[in-house]
């Protein structure tokens, strides 16, 4: 039998607020375990609009309907509008996630400054950002995270080594195949196991190749007809957790069909072999159907 890890990105207020409820409701009623990452900051959404310079961003602005899924009210947090404290307003919320059994992690402190400055920050910039996440956790759950999943798919060196300080013992921070050690171009591990996704998520595939929300579960479950010992499979909030509900059911009935098993990030890590996972140098490339450069796995170092 095979498993995937169900990881969700929380990446605004309402994603938060309304998402994350309906999405445990579901998983929940199908007896699902999977992880929820938290951006636990501000909301400073509509700063994303800067991103189009980037190749590629307006036509997956055009494909995946923005305004329709994250609403025109937070395109415009930290523009026009103040950025909502997520974690300060909706600590009840996040704890009750908690207690309904579910892992939880470290998604980012602001989801957008992360995602648009981390690749080239300096080492003092990157231990703030993530202290910030950090504390915050700690304040409303009331133990620190081991969970860590960067906004984006988005990372530098010094955000391994600052993961492996500040505690986190799994993060899934890029795109890739296998779960690996991240290391240095010597070798030297430098931050804590990775599980990578490694499964595109819906927005890289609707509007392509005739994918549309009544058939684009299929896409999927065609990459996952031959049963694979552990996939990730990344989900967001304010995707499956609203308007591509429907599609998000029909995946994982389509998944069980298919014998596969859910689990949480953190489950998966315990039953990996850490001496024979492969240790691979950490790099940028880019994904089919997202734009700009992400954390993607390289190949493994010779042993």
């Amino acid at each position: 039998m095979g498993v995937i890890a169900l990881k969700i990105d929380v990446d605004t207020w309402r994603g938060t607020r309304e998402g994350v409820p309906a999405l445990a409701k579901l998983l929940e009623r199908l007896d699902a375990p999977a992880t929820f990452l938290f951006s636990l900051g501000p909301d400073h959404t509509g700063r994303a609009l800067k991103r189009v310079f980037r190749p590629g961003f307006f036509g997956k602005v055009a494909r995946t309907s923005v305004v329709e899924h994250y609403g025109l009210k937070t395109l415009m947090y930290g523009v026009l509008l103040p950025g909502p404290d997520i974690g300060r307003r909706e600590a009840d919320g996040l704890r009750a996630i908690a207690r309904a059994g579910f892992e939880t992690g470290v998604h980012t402190w602001d989801h957008v400054r992360w995602q648009d400055n981390v690749a080239g920050a300096s080492e003092a910039w990157t231990r703030r950002e993530l202290t910030l996440a950090v504390e915050r956790y700690s304040e409303v759950f009331g133990a620190r995270p081991s969970v860590h999943g960067a906004a984006g798919w988005q990372m530098n060196e010094a955000a391994y080594r600052l993961q492996k300080e500040l505690g986190f013992s799994v993060a899934s921070d890029g795109r890739g195949t296998q779960p690996y050690w991240p290391c240095d171009a010597q070798g030297e591990v430098i931050g804590p196991v990775q599980l990578p996704t490694t499964l595109p998520t819906l927005d890289e595939l609707l509007g392509l190749d005739g994918w549309t929300v009544d058939n684009v579960h299929e896409a999927l479950l065609a990459r996952t007809r031959e049963v694979a010992p552990l996939h990730v499979y990344t989900l967001h909030a304010e995707l499956e957790g609203q308007k591509l509900a429907p599609v998000f059911e029909r995946l994982l009935r389509g998944w069980r069909e298919q014998g596969y098993r859910f689990a949480t990030l953190g489950e998966c890590a315990a039953y990996l072999q850490p001496a024979r996972l492969p240790r691979c140098p950490v790099g940028l490339g880019t994904i089919p159907g997202r734009s700009g450069q992400l954390v993607v796995q390289q190949a493994a170092l010779a042993r």
